[in-house]
């Protein structure tokens, strides 16, 4: 497919090409002019310097005119504060996995949601809390007529909740408010809130898409408008960009092993309760499955016991680390009553004591399954 077109030096206009792994919507998307600087690599470059030079003034009012960045009669990145060739190559994979007009990459991922409600949300605005599920106290709200932006995780974190994103984007629309999905936990190969509805999308790139705790920590990106603050160093990109390049194996490894432990787990006599959407038994298996593909690779579920017991669990597991992140290579595990919140938070958000969650990585189930079940047993 061609993303856009873009004139190159000598006015011939370069195309972006992109094709697919199965399941990535698009994964290697290279092109205009970041090709041409890359030189069309099977590897993306790292693309490091600061400034690019003209071959001359000619060459320099060529690039000045014709306004954005992106549609000017000559492109470059003439300064770093600009834009990079590494960076936009995973820009335009980013955009093409999601189907969206363009992507950025921010310095962290509360810039990403910062730049997006500072884009779009005036002077004096607030926020107004309601339930995912409760279509009738978001019409309500939304008919007060000062909503500018819908914002919502879906997946949720660690509950697992999905939001309907169809629906929430035909309430919202008709009232002329924007709407944000944080999709992070879904992934792009599991789902695509533009294709739904929504305005905005989300991600963390250091989890699913980035294969998790090897990618440096110095960004996240908002696709879908044209947010964003600061730069973003291309070795990030690049770290990124080689993510990008087992995502779509992974995510359909996690998602089979997810939906094999969360029915394993449903059955065993010290699990009282399965957060997982792909459950026939999930209050959100409906919506999760109209709009998603999969549902990843993260699960959660109360033990049958107390605090205590639930820690006996976790300790008692071999091959998870007990970590915070998600998507990567290695499966961790965590107690979320244990990891920092306050008691306040706990009640807020609906964290028991013996709440665990689990991500999955690309262990063979046999071995996770033998694993946690030993695990339960010292409960």
């Amino acid at each position: 497919m061609t993303l856009r077109r873009r004139s190159g030096a000598g006015g011939t206009p370069p195309t972006t090409r992109s094709s697919s792994t199965p399941g990535s919507g698009g994964a290697r998307a290279i092109g205009g002019v970041a090709a041409e600087v890359t030189d069309y690599s099977i590897a993306t470059p790292i693309v490091t310097g600061t400034a690019r030079w003209f071959r001359d003034s000619a060459d320099l009012v060529a690039f000045r005119e014709g306004g954005g960045r992106r549609r000017r009669r000559r492109h470059s990145f003439e300064y770093a504060r600009y834009g990079n060739p590494t960076v936009e190559v995973l820009e335009d994979k980013i955009s093409a996995m999601e189907k969206a007009e363009a992507t950025i990459v921010t310095s962290s991922g509360m810039n990403a949601i910062v730049a997006t409600l500072l884009a779009v949300v005036p002077p004096g605005g607030h926020t107004t809390f309601v339930d995912l599920d409760d279509m009738e106290a978001l019409q309500s709200v939304l008919d007060q007529g000062n909503v500018t932006m819908f914002y919502a995780d879906s997946l949720t974190n660690p509950h697992l909740k999905c939001v309907d994103v169809r629906r929430v984007a035909e309430l919202c629309h008709q009232r002329g408010a924007l709407v944000c999905i944080d999709s992070t936990l879904a992934s792009p190969i599991n789902q695509k809130p533009l294709t739904l509805g929504a305005d905005v999308v989300l991600h963390s790139h250091h989890q699913v898409i980035g294969a998790g705790w090897e990618t440096p920590w110095v960004t996240d990106f908002t696709t879908g408008m044209g947010v964003g603050f600061l730069n973003w160093h291309p070795n990030a990109a690049y770290m990124i960009i080689r993510g990008l390049k087992t995502m779509a194996l992974r995510v359909e490894a996690q998602n089979r092993t997810a939906l094999r432990v969360a029915r394993l787990l449903e059955r065993h006599p010290k699990v009282e309760r399965v957060n997982y959407p792909w459950l026939e038994s999930s209050p959100w298996h409906g919506v999760a499955r109209k709009q998603m593909t999969g549902a990843g690779g993260v699960i959660s579920f109360e033990v049958a016991s107390d605090m205590r017991g639930a820690m006996r669990f976790v300790d008692a597991l071999e091959l998870p680390f007990i970590a915070t992140s998600l998507g990567g290579c290695e499966s961790l595990v965590q107690q979320p009553a244990i990891m920092g919140k306050s008691e306040a938070e706990k009640t807020e958000n609906g964290i028991k004591d013996n709440l665990v969650r689990f991500s999955f990585g690309i262990e063979k189930f046999e071995d996770l399954k033998d694993d946690i079940l030993q695990a339960l047993e010292k409960i």
